[in-house]
């Protein structure tokens, strides 16, 4: 995807370079994805300071997107913010009132709708990036989230430890989490789950492990969580939903992809461990049932 695709929008491009940036560069393409498109409207200066990095990096970040300069970069986004103006996208958040003979179609509309838009703008080298963490028996994997993505934090994990060792979620109390910062590394790996609005004890655990040397794998919303800016690979979802509530469908897809694209990369080995589960498993009911048999009979 070159600017030459006048049918690719700004923020596609960015998403496509992701994989060819520095990091210094991630951090402005972060920024802008952030706080699309107003960020890119901002001067060098000011998304430099947004991004944290310094004016020349903002510079080589579009060009490497493949812009003359800032200016041509401003004037395709100005383009594509006109054209995108009044576009069912756009208007989408608007206040529908649906017959209930319609409802459920609504939803069927609004939740494709969100999980495309998901799934199209997840960039393919950082899901590749993550499915590796996860893969790799070296590592240590935590997972945590918030008051309702902690459910996918446990969804997660439930499947991970079916196909590898030392996988774990994060306890919500404070004592336990600094316990497992004190005794964090490189060789630790934190899932977070953070959406809008979004939980500062995720947040700040994030940065705290980091700071450890952990590597963070942050799935959160489009916005991006703040705990971004210390995430070494940032799976966004779409939450927008047909309803007053933001939705965890497409993140929840997210994790479900992750979980197969794991079992996938494990191969044989995974299924060696699931049958050595499932053995064990079968192995303890089985003795379950002679015990009850056997304390029926001196009953």
């Amino acid at each position: 995807m070159t600017v030459e695709d006048r049918s690719a929008t700004v923020a596609s491009l960015v998403r496509g370079a992701l994989e060819t940036l520095s990091p210094s560069e991630r951090k402005v393409a972060r920024a802008f994805l952030a706080n699309y498109p107003v960020a890119g409207l901002e001067t060098v200066a000011e998304l430099a300071a947004r991004s944290n990095v310094s004016p020349p990096t903002v510079v080589r970040f579009v060009s490497r997107l493949g812009y003359s300069g800032h200016s041509a970069f401003q004037k395709a986004l100005m383009r594509e913010v006109h054209e995108n103006r009044g576009s069912p996208l756009e208007q989408y958040d608007q206040a529908l009132s649906v017959r209930p003979d319609e409802f459920l179609g609504h939803m069927s509309h609004g939740f494709g709708t969100q999980l495309a838009s998901t799934f199209d703008e997840v960039p393919q080298p950082e899901f590749d990036a993550a499915t590796g963490l996860l893969c790799d028996d070296r590592k240590r994997i935590h997972l945590v989230g918030g008051r309702f993505s902690h459910v996918l934090a446990e969804y997660l994990g439930l499947h991970l430890e079916l196909l590898r060792k030392d996988v774990s979620l994060v306890p919500s109390d404070e004592s336990s989490r600094l316990s497992i910062v004190a005794s964090s590394s490189k060789a630790d790996v934190l899932v977070a789950f953070d959406y809008r609005r979004y939980d500062p004890e995720t947040v700040r655990f994030a940065q705290l492990m980091a700071a450890r040397g952990s590597t963070v794998v942050l799935l959160t919303d489009a916005l991006l969580s703040p705990a971004s800016d210390v995430a070494t690979v940032v799976l966004p979802a779409r939450v927008e939903a047909p309803s007053p509530f933001d939705s965890l469908v497409s993140s929840m897809a997210i994790v479900e992809s992750l979980v197969a694209s794991v079992a996938e990369r494990y191969g044989e080995q995974g299924r060696r461990r699931l049958e050595s589960i499932e053995k064990l498993r079968t192995r303890g009911t089985r003795s379950a049932d002679g015990d009850t048999a056997a304390d029926s009979r001196r009953s």
